[in-house]
């Protein structure tokens, strides 16, 4: 709906909760704080309900519900009806925005010490048990450093911070069958380095 329909329908003086989604984001674009107020009511619990279902976090939730909201604003001037529904792009825009939170809080990790310590990670029922973790994490730090940069960083990222082949993919800026590749190279890599280790010393 263009600015003319949202400032005749001002005039004609519809109530502000009568007007469409699309009228409230023509007043929007033009600056309309109460406009803005509005359509902020009408969407905030959806907002938040999509962020919090995608992030399971509270705090986070409400941050991206947010930036959602200050997005939409933003961007009100260039919304294009013909391309959707407004409630699809706002949840669009909420959803992408939660995809990056979630990936940003999963740090990326450069240093095949933070792998060894978080794969290794469990508790310490016993001794032996503990004996035996500190040998395999001993076994995957070198196996790491002896694999290339690209499928270590795959792996990690798969193995420690559950990223599926398709979002490594995406943040790595590389093809989904490459992703793959990395991965499953990387894991029969280690495998075979534990295996190996493990053989000579039960030998």
């Amino acid at each position: 709906m263009g600015l003319s329909v949202y400032l005749w329908m001002r005039e004609s003086h519809v109530a502000e909760g009568e007007l469409s989604d699309e009228a409230l984001l023509a007043g929007m674009a033009v600056g309309d704080q109460s406009a803005a107020v509005t359509f902020t009511r009408r969407y905030q619990r959806r907002v938040f309900g999509l962020a919090y279902s995608m992030t399971s976090d509270a705090g986070l939730a409400e941050d991206v519900a947010q930036e959602a909201m200050v997005r939409v604003w933003r961007h009100a001037p260039v919304f294009d009806l013909r391309r959707g529904s407004v409630t699809a792009w706002v949840l669009t825009i909420t959803r992408n925005l939660a995809i990056d939170a979630l990936r940003l809080r999963r740090a990326v990790p450069t240093d095949p010490e933070d792998f060894a310590a978080t794969a290794m990670a469990s508790s310490e029922h016993n001794p032996e048990d503990a004996v035996r973790r500190g040998d395999v994490r001993q076994i995957v730090q070198a196996a790491l450093q002896t694999i290339p940069e690209e499928q270590r960083r795959a792996v990690v990222l798969a193995a420690v911070y559950g990223r599926t082949a398709l979002e490594i993919s995406e943040s790595e800026g590389i093809p989904l069958g490459t992703a793959k590749t990395r991965i499953r190279t990387a894991l029969i890599r280690l495998r075979a380095a534990v295996e190996r280790v493990e053989g000579a010393r039960d030998g």
